[in-house]
């Protein structure tokens, strides 16, 4: 690493102010923002009627953003993250949270306030990683899964800026990059981030699970093995 890059850059497809961008910076990175997806949103309809369950899981914002006009007033909603809740915009909702914003913390939350089971619709991406499906198989947590939305690459598609390192938020956003980075740092927001890389023959430098502190100890750890001396 060149004298000059104290600061490396990385892009990311997050805005300047977003907190992960925040978190790029504490880490010692200059965060640049790179908006090379975009989401999409789908047709299809509630795989069951919504006053047939018992609540709607929702994992993201933009989740949250499709599904809050189909609600009826006073559902149940468990959301990944404070985030999510805010995206609903809906105060007539019963909006429950759980205690970290992880979907293995959602998936206590819904065996907790549910213990008897039941129908469940889950709002998610089209790729997501599907651990709650997974998770409640040949339980009596019967989860139905909602495909609300779909990330894309962006039309016209935007250039790669000059960085030092790209990072991944997605499975796609991986398969996006790997053949634009060449030589820059790759990182990984999550295993399946990483496999994606993998897959796409230009593994990631390194990966970490989806978690703030976790990326703040990915990148800190990576920008002070650059700077070591030989």
């Amino acid at each position: 690493m060149t004298p000059s890059a104290h600061h490396p850059r990385l892009a990311l497809a997050r805005p300047a102010q977003h907190p992960l961008a925040d978190t790029v910076r504490k880490a010692g990175w200059r965060p640049v923002p790179y908006s090379f997806t975009c989401l999409k949103v789908t047709a299809g309809a509630p795989p069951l009627p919504l006053d047939q369950v018992r609540a709607l899981l929702v994992l993201s914002p933009s989740g949250a953003k499709v599904a809050a006009t189909a609600l009826p007033p006073g559902m149940t909603c468990l959301v990944q993250g404070a985030g999510t809740a805010d995206a609903l915009g809906r105060e007539d909702l019963d909006v429950q949270l759980p205690s970290e914003a992880r979907a293995e913390a959602l998936w206590d939350l819904l065996q907790t306030r549910f213990p008897q089971g039941g129908d469940f619709i889950l709002a998610r991406g089209e790729r997501s990683r599907e651990y709650l499906e997974v998770a409640a198989r040949d339980s009596v947590w019967r989860i139905h899964p909602w495909i609300t939305h779909r990330e894309a690459p962006r039309e016209p598609f935007p250039p790669l800026p000059k960085v030092e390192g790209v990072l991944a938020l997605s499975p796609l956003q991986a398969e996006i990059l790997a053949p634009l980075a060449g030589d820059v740092q790759r990182f990984a927001w999550g295993e399946a981030t990483a496999e994606a890389f993998a897959k796409a023959g230009a593994p990631a430098h390194a990966h970490c699970e989806p978690k703030p502190s976790l990326l703040w100890a990915m990148l800190a750890q990576h920008l002070k093995k650059e700077e070591s001396p030989c």
